[in-house]
Order: C-alpha cells, then sequence, then structure tokens
C-alpha cells in the first residue's frame, strides 16, 4: 500500500460536531460512519429544536447529544465551539449528503502541513438550480472582495485546529457562519487549504433547511457587514470615490459658467455638489477611523490565535 494513503484514524483527542435540525433519518448513518472512520473522536450531536426523533437516534448511535436552544446554525457552531475542547474539530452537517471517510484524510492534510483549517469543497454541486447558481455567484464574489484562497466558501464539512476556533468570534447567527469562518481566515493569513471530497444528494425524506432568497440576502447583508468590520477602509473609501466623482460630474459645469461669467447660475445644483463632496471626505474619514478599529480587532485576534497551540 503506497505510505501517503495510510491514515491514522484513532484521533483521541478529536472532536466530531454535529449542528441538527431535524435530521431523523439521516443521523445514525452519519454518526456510525464517524465511529467507524475516526474510532477515537468523541462525536457530538447539537439539537437545533429539532421535533423528530433526532436527538434519540443519535443516543442510540452513541453520539453525545447536547441542546442550543436558539435557532440558527451559526448559534450552533458558536455553543459548539465554547462547550468542547479539543486539539481538532470536525465540522459537518448532518444531512447525510458529505462521505465521512473523508475525514481522515482532511486531519492527515491538517496535520502533516501544518495548516489550521481544511475545507471539503464539494467535487460537484446537486439539489436546485437558485443554490448551485447562488454558490458560484457568491464565491466569485468572495474572492473579489476578501481575496483568493477558497472555492467553496458555502462548504459544510470542515476540520479546524484548537487555535483557530479560539480565536474565531463566532458573531453570525443562522448559514452566514460559513462565510464568517472563510473571512477569519483571510483576513488573518492563517494556513488553510481546500481538499476534494464526495457530495451527494440529500438522502430521501431530507429536506434542505436553506432558502434560497431569504438566505441568500442574509449571505449578502452578511458580506456587506463583514466587510465594514474588516475592510472598512476599502468600502467608505469606495463610496467616497462615488460622491466625489458625481459631484465632480455635476460640478465642472458650474465652475466653468462661474469662470465664465462670474455667476452661479445654478445655485441647487452647486448645493447638490457641495454636499456631494462633503459626503465624500466624510464617508473617506470614517473610512480611516474604522480602519483603525479593525486593525485592532485584527490583533486582538491574533493574539488569541497565538495563546493557544
Amino acid at each position: 500500500m503506497d505510505e501517503s494513503l495510510v491514515v491514522d484514524r484513532n484521533c483521541s483527542n478529536t472532536a466530531v460536531l454535529i449542528p441538527c435540525l431535524n435530521e431523523e433519518n439521516t443521523i445514525s448513518e452519519v454518526v456510525d460512519g464517524f465511529r467507524r472512520s475516526l474510532p477515537g473522536a468523541t462525536v457530538y450531536v447539537y439539537d437545533n429544536m429539532s421535533n423528530d426523533g433526532t436527538v434519540e437516534k443519535a443516543l442510540q448511535a452513541g453520539a453525545v447529544v447536547r441542546k442550543e436552544d436558539f435557532p440558527g446554525k451559526g448559534q450552533v457552531v458558536r455553543r459548539m465551539f465554547a462547550d468542547v475542547d479539543a486539539d481538532i474539530y470536525v465540522l459537518i452537517d448532518g444531512d447525510g449528503t458529505y462521505d465521512t471517510d473523508d475525514a481522515p484524510l482532511m486531519i492527515k492534510k491538517l496535520t502533516e502541513n501544518n495548516l489550521d483549517m481544511v475545507v471539503g469543497s464539494r467535487d460537484h454541486l446537486d439539489g436546485r438550480l437558485g443554490h448551485g447558481i447562488g454558490n458560484r455567484l457568491f464565491n466569485h464574489l468572495y474572492r473579489w472582495l476578501f481575496g483568493n484562497g477558497f472555492t467553496d466558501i458555502f462548504s459544510g464539512y470542515r476540520v479546524f485546529t484548537r487555535r483557530f476556533v479560539a480565536s474565531f468570534p463566532a458573531v453570525s447567527t443562522g448559514f452566514e457562519i460559513e462565510t464568517e469562518i472563510s473571512v477569519h481566515a483571510s483576513q488573518l493569513q492563517l494556513p488553510v487549504s481546500e481538499m476534494k471530497v464526495s457530495y451527494s444528494s440529500r438522502p430521501d425524506g431530507s429536506f434542505s433547511k436553506l432558502r434560497t432568497f431569504v438566505d441568500g440576502w442574509r449571505i449578502l447583508k452578511a458580506m456587506g457587514s463583514l466587510l465594514k468590520n474588516n475592510r472598512p477602509l476599502a468600502l467608505f473609501g469606495s463610496l467616497s470615490l462615488i460622491l466625489t466623482a458625481t459631484g465632480l460630474a455635476f460640478g465642472i459645469p458650474i465652475i466653468v459658467d462661474f469662470a465664465q461669467t462670474g455667476i452661479v447660475e445654478k445655485l441647487p445644483t452647486a448645493v447638490l455638489v457641495a454636499v456631494l463632496t462633503l459626503g465624500g471626505l466624510l464617508m473617506l474619514a470614517l473610512g480611516f477611523i474604522l480602519d483603525m478599529s479593525a486593525r485592532s480587532r485584527l490583533e486582538i485576534k491574533r493574539l488569541f490565535y497565538l495563546q493557544s497551540r
């Protein structure tokens, strides 16, 4: 056997974290899969207000079951990271679409390359057309706003180190949590990588909780908020440029007329130009102020990252 394919599956201080809401039809299979692929790991299932038999099925399969009463995937991930202490964390959706046998290879890649996160990049996307198109658009938007490094920012299959989890603030409440995780890695310039993983259609009787337009809008707003919090100078500098350029477009004819006649004939337009120019200057000043605050937050997160080994 090729030695490069040999994987140590007995990860004694590894935690598998599975956020679940009404996953009765798939949770047993997911838990059993990890008990086979990572027999030394502890499997945690966090029940997020399910109303079916998910808790009972998870307990029967041998998982440690805990509850999070605040709805939303981001709420569950925040609770998981706060409660569970481990050296390596495996985060996976409980819908049965990911292959649990990929986890040991992801952990192997994480440890051998001294990485802080490995993202399971899906080999294809099944399901609703809107999900596939939206996923591609948001991935392109992410790379434009925050830089390259990820091709699947919405993957629900990830492996983390302790220090990544210790430095991650987790402020998102819903499905936008994956975007926040990616931005955190990009802003701290952490060593991360992707690995192709198998991805299959949801089993019969299992339905996606992701709402194409509602959650798409929430993710778009989350990207805007993350851009404001992490790259405020880029955001407000762009707004300043737009306002200033618009002001100049309206103001140049007034300046030319004034130079020729000595009279400001279009007073309302002149007032508009003044407002736009002043707004542009204020946006630029706000960008510089918020940029200093963002740098301070980044330094704090970096310190938490460095304190955890």
